[in-house]
């Protein structure tokens, strides 16, 4: 099953070098990639487990707002 679509906050980190992706609505959701398409990816991973795990945990899990941000 494809992800909800969360709002994304995407910016490139000349301290990792790295592009970096934040999921500000599920606390602590991040990722990073050498590419924005590899590090959204991998925040569509990271979403995934995260409402997994919440789910497991008995946590609600948000609804989407569904922006996508690149800075």
């Amino acid at each position: 099953m494809k992800n909800p679509r969360y709002e994304m906050i995407i910016w490139w980190s000349d301290e990792d070098k790295a592009f970096v992706v934040d999921v500000p609505e599920l606390p602590g959701c991040m990722a990073h990639g050498d590419t924005r398409t590899e590090a959204v990816a991998k925040a569509e991973e990271a979403i995934a487990f995260w409402i997994k795990t919440a789910r497991d945990d008995g946590i609600k899990v948000p609804s989407p707002r569904g922006r996508l941000l690149v800075a």
